[in-house]
Formats: structure tokens, sequence, C-alpha cells
């Protein structure tokens, strides 16, 4: 059957057959250097391709340069296939100072690739399945990008390939991408690398199916399986899936069964616990490749000075790899943000003659200004389409005025909504997501985590992700459990993101359009209670329209309300923000001239220049949030006050805030009593003025 299949397929170019065969023997002499110096090479974990060579350089010697290839922690033959050398895998490898993919912050194949000549590759983690959400992003992007004819025409399409072991084709977030690509058809391929091994656990103990059985659940996604430990027929399959994907515009899964020969890592040995060692062996590639090569024109001496060749360049690279430079201390310091350029605050705040108008509408005129002024900004999330305009109305009218393709709703799937931002903006989009409450961020946790905030970092500054997250936030009406959580301690302890918590419409247009602007993540954390101003007490967070051209920067806090200069006893500063503003307003009233409150604005980067000037005026500082107080980014604030300010402080700081309870109850009784109040905010206030 085999032979038959051979003998009908197109014939593969001989320059095409020598170059693979080139690198195919070139992985393996790096698998063995890696093995035969493991003393050195194990410093840092790594996997490597051997077993897999055939179907990765099936696969890489046909991407062109507008495509782009999301491979795994074993694809280094896909990074030999698209043009990287030994010398390039070898400096990541050893975590050197010039490795090209993150500048020695990265596991070996772990790459991040911007390259003009080369297939585009956005930063890859390790987190298993986790790149897939991400790539399929690129692919809805590309389409994007299409459906509005926002590139020319060129010759051939791009197209995404995310690579993946079978293995992690049981993670959830692979559905959701999935689900995705089939939904909107895609041009992507999965490409399923089977070599029946988890870790230490086999395909019979973790899987119900194969990927090729999974993926016929997913109506719209064609599916091939394949040998692919075997060249020609990796390569023909390939070659048509390509084809038909660059024309038609549709997914694929290929499902490629191949031999482990080496172990799973560095760190975890085959020796251990692999008991089928021999039968993987006799399915190795470069046997059957040398087979089918002295079939179609190449002679024994013909393939054994290649392999000599590949030797030899291993060996060199690797020389020159060892004796390069790793990094320094200050590069350490590098790429955590991309730079902005937006540092100050521009347009007209308060334009005389406007009415004022309510939080909620402050947002969705500054998204609406930013989409008619930007056709590569667009809007999706949970219910923000056309029938309902987001559930807070926050999203109303935008589906109608810009089309269903630029403001659309997507799955109940938290992890796609926050990940595919970062395959859209690797290719040149700018999306607004939303997560519908804060309390159902936590799926999609992993992907801010992994994915979008350490895009930029681990790339070595290549990858930044453009993108604003929009999160409704905390207690208001009685929403219960999941409905009413504040998670900013979570959120602002995920380096390299950007929070911003406004408590009136003027900061939340200015620092939306800053957040377009910012070419960084970032998170708008927007609380419910304020959207309208019907909470007694927040009138002030209705305010005149900002003008169109209004920016506020972020890390620039305010004084909500000043206390006087007239010295008549001690006085207090209150440290706060959203909610926690229109509480501390109420309760300075109590103590007139005696407080000053200060509403922060942006959470990350914080103002703390504001505070400490005023903390030390006033010598005495009571931080108040929404959220429980232990261990909490108020907490965090308050340990900032008294490191920096100590000498100055005539009392002990304190914090304010909810009970310690694992969740808002829904009877209004109990949410009352959990959550802060004006009233709690001014005894907190006399107790610590009377200290």
């Amino acid at each position: 059957m085999q032979a038959e299949k051979q003998a009908t397929s197109p014939e593969i170019a001989k320059e095409t057959l020598e170059k693979a065969y080139r690198l195919m023997t070139t992985a393996k002499s790096m698998a063995d250097l890696y093995e035969a110096n493991r003393q050195v090479t194990s410093k840092y974990v790594h996997a490597t391709s051997r077993g897999h060579e055939a179907i990765q350089l099936a696969c890489a010697l046909q991407l062109n340069p507008q495509d782009f290839v999301s491979p795994y922690y074993r694809d280094d033959s896909i990074l030999l296939g698209i043009g990287m050398t030994p010398y390039d895998c070898m400096l990541q490898l050893l975590a050197k100072r010039d490795d090209p993919f993150s500048g020695g912050r990265t596991y070996y194949s772990h790459p991040s690739l911007n390259d003009p000549d080369k297939p585009k590759i956005p930063h890859q983690s390790s987190a298993t399945g986790m790149q897939v959400i991400p790539a399929t992003g690129v692919a809805m992007g590309i389409r994007y990008r299409e459906l509005h004819q926002m590139d020319e025409e060129g010759e051939e399409k791009p197209v995404v390939v995310c690579s993946i072991g079978d293995a992690a084709m049981t993670e959830g977030e692979v559905a959701e991408a999935m689900q995705m690509a089939a939904l909107k058809q895609l041009p992507i391929i999965y490409l399923v690398q089977d070599n029946e091994w988890d870790i230490s656990a086999s395909a019979d103990e973790i899987r119900a199916q194969n990927a090729a059985e999974y993926a016929e659940g997913f109506k719209g996604i064609e599916v091939r399986s394949i040998d692919g430990s075997v060249f020609e027929e990796s390569y023909n399959t390939l070659k048509e899936v390509l084809e038909t994907v660059r024309k038609e515009r549709r997914p694929f899964l290929v499902h490629a069964r191949v031999p482990l020969l080496n172990h799973h890592t560095s760190g975890v040995r085959k020796e251990r616990y692999r008991d089928d060692l021999e039968e993987h062996a006799l399915r190795d590639p470069l046997p059957k490749f040398w087979t089918y090569l002295l079939q179609h024109g190449f002679s024994q001496e013909d393939l054994k000075k290649i392999e000599k060749e590949s030797e030899e360049l291993v060996q060199n690279d690797y020389e020159r790899a060892t004796a390069a430079e790793d990094p320094r201390p200050e590069d350490l310091f590098t790429h955590d943000f991309a730079p902005t350029g937006i540092t100050e605050e521009k347009g007209e705040r308060a334009p005389e003659g406007k009415e004022k108008t309510v939080m909620v509408d402050a947002a969705l005129f500054a998204i609406r200004e930013i989409m008619e002024d930007h056709p590569e900004a667009l809007l999706y999330g949970q219910d923000v389409g056309g029938r309902l305009g987001g559930v807070f109305s926050e999203a109303a009218t935008l589906a109608q005025q810009f089309g269903k393709e630029r403001v659309f709703n997507t799955p109940i799937q938290e992890a796609f909504i926050i990940g595919s931002t970062v395959g859209m903006s690797a290719v040149g989009l700018k999306p607004f997501v939303e997560v519908q409450f804060a309390d159902y961020i936590w799926p999609g946790l992993n992907q801010l985590f992994s994915e979008v905030s350490r895009s930029c970092y681990l790339s070595n500054g290549k990858w930044p992700v453009s993108t604003v997250i929009r999160v409704p936030i905390g207690a208001y009406g009685s929403g219960g459990p999941y409905h009413s959580s504040s998670v900013e301690s979570v959120l602002t302890n995920i380096r390299g993101i950007k929070i911003a918590y406004p408590s009136t419409g003027a900061d939340l247009k200015g620092l939306m359009k800053a957040a377009y602007y910012d070419p960084n993540p970032v998170v708008m954390l927007e609380h419910k209670g304020l959207y309208w101003s019907k909470i007694k007490g927040t009138e002030d967070a209705k305010t005149p329209e900002p003008s169109r051209d209004y920016i506020l920067p972020f890390g620039k806090g305010r004084i909500a309300h000043e206390a006087d200069d007239a010295g008549n006893g001690p006085s207090l500063c209150v440290v706060t923000y959203g909610m926690g503003v229109y509480w501390a307003i109420a309760a300075a009233r109590d103590y007139p001239g005696k407080v000053e409150v200060i509403d922060l604005r942006t959470l990350f980067p914080l103002d703390e220049e504001l505070i400490y000037e005023r903390v030390q005026k006033h010598s005495r500082c009571l931080v108040v949030t929404e959220e429980p107080v232990n261990n909490s980014f108020a907490q965090g604030v308050a340990a900032l006050v008294q490191q920096n300010c100590f000498e100055y402080l005539d009392a002990p700081v304190r914090v304010l805030g909810s009970e310690n309870m694992p969740a808002i109850p829904l009877n209004s009784t109990l949410e009352a009593t959990m959550i802060p109040d004006a009233n709690k905010v001014s005894r907190a206030i006399g107790e610590v003025l009377a200290y």
C-alpha cells in the first residue's frame, strides 16, 4: 500500500530532498551532540525533535515569509527548516546573550521571530497547549484583515501553522481555539505530532481518542491522518493542505504519527520509564528517508558526505556557541514593556457647554471615536454584539455602526477572548475585548499570565501585545458571589500588564484613549456601580464628556478631595480608587478640612510620587479598597507608604476593605455587612486621626 502511494505521489524536487536530508541529519547530529555533552547542555532543560524530523521539515520547507508558525518545545527541526542555524538554536540552548529568540530568557525551542525573510513566530510559552489560542488569534486577525481589504493582494495568502503534541490536545483551551477556527473558518493548520506519550503517561492512559478522531467532532475542520515518519508522505500531504488553505481559507488538522526516539526532555530520561524503545526505533524517519533517496537518484556516497558535513557544522557551531557571551546583569531589566509615547495629559477634560454624561457612555464614546479613526480597532467578547451591545450597554450601537465583523460576540470562553489578542496584535490589529464580569476572568488567567503579559519580555521586545481588556468589576445591586468580586490583587501580581481603575467618566474616556495608543496590554477595570451613578453619593462619576483628543496618561493620580492648609490639628491622606473614592469623599465631610483623598486612577503604573508627597504632608494614611484586606493590593500600597514615608508618619498606616470572606453573599444585608461604605470609612478615619 505504501509503495502504491509512493508511486502515485507527486515528485519532490531533488534539491528539496537534498536539503531535507541535510537538515534531518543536522537535527540528529544536534541531538547526539547534546547527549554526548549532557553535563554542559543539560544545565538548562531541553527537548529535541529526534523521531519527529520528517514531519517537521516537510512542513517548514513549504512555509513562506508571510506565514506564521507556532512551534512547540520539540520543534527544533522546524526551526532549521525555516532557515535558523544550529548556532542560533544552541545560543538559546545555552541561554546566551545573543540568543536570537529571547536573549537568554527562555528555554530551547521556545522561539520568537520577526525576521522579514522567514515565517513569523510570536512568543511561544512553555505552558502545554497554550500556543493554540494565540495561533488561532493570528489566523482570526489575518482573516479580519482580508475581509476589510487592509492588505495589498499578494500572489500567495498567508497561512498559520500551529504545531502541537498529541498529549496537549487534551487541554480545554485547545477546544476553545478549534471551536473558533471552525466557526469563523480560519486559515490555520493544526499539526499534531502524535508520539503516543505524555511525559511518562502513555496514550492509553490519557486520551479517549487520538487527535484526528477528536477533530472530527468540529464541523468545518478537515482532517488528514498520515505517517509522519515518512518524509514524502508528509511533504505531499502538507503541500496539498497548504495549497488548499491558501486558496480556500479554511482550517485543517493534520494528525502525524511519529516515534519518540529521544528523551521526553533532558530532565526526564527515556530509560526511566520507556518500555517501547525498540519498537519506536524501527520507525526512525532517517533510515526510511535514506532508502527513499537511494531510490530517487542519490548514492550512498552522496548521503554519507551530507551526514559528515552536518556533523562538522554542528560541532563547529557548538564550539562557537559555548564560547559566546552570557547575558549581563543589566540585560534583566529590558523589554518588560514596550515604550509608550503617551506621557502627558492632552485635550480638553471638561469642554464648556457639555452636559454631564454617565460613565458607561464615556467609555462607549471613547471606543466609538477610536474605531472611527482606526480601521485596525475592533471589539469582541461575550454579548457585545448588535442584539445586546453588552450586558451593561457599554457597547450599545457599536455593532450597528461598524458591522458584525468589527463588533462581534464570542462563545463563553474567556481564555480565547484574552489569549487571541496575542495573535490579533501580531498581525497589526488592536482589539478591545471584554470579559463580562471580573468573576469570569479566572478561566482567562492562564492566557493573560503565560501569553499576554510575558510576550514582550520573553521575545526580547519583538512581540509586545497591544490590547485593551475591559472588565466590569465590583459589588452592585446584590449581584451575589458570581457578579460582584474585586480581583485587582491578582491582576497587579501579573507583571507585564498595565491596569486602570477609573472612578469618573472623564478619567475612563481619557484612560481608554491612552490604553489604545499604548503598545502594551492594558486591563480596564470598570466599576459597575459607577456606570450610571445610581448609587447615592456617586453623582460626581458623571462628568462632561472630554474632547475627542483627550488623553490621560497612565501613572497619574488625582486629588479627588482636598484638605485645607490651615494646620488646625492632625490631618490624613486617604489613598483609594474606584468606589472607594466616593466612600472616602463622603466620609471626609465628617472631618472638615482634615482629609485629603487621592484617586489612584491606575493601579499599574502607580503614582507613587503623589502618594508619598501627600502622605508626608499629612503624616497619616488610610488605604481604602473594596477587596478583602488580607494579602491585598491595598496592603502592598500600605507597605510602600510605610517604607518610604516612615519618618513622616504619626500613626501606623491602616487598610480598610471588605471582610475576609470567600465570596460576596447574594443577600443585600450580608453584602452591606461585607463591603465598606462611607460610615465604615468615617470610623476608620476617626481612629487614625485620634492615634
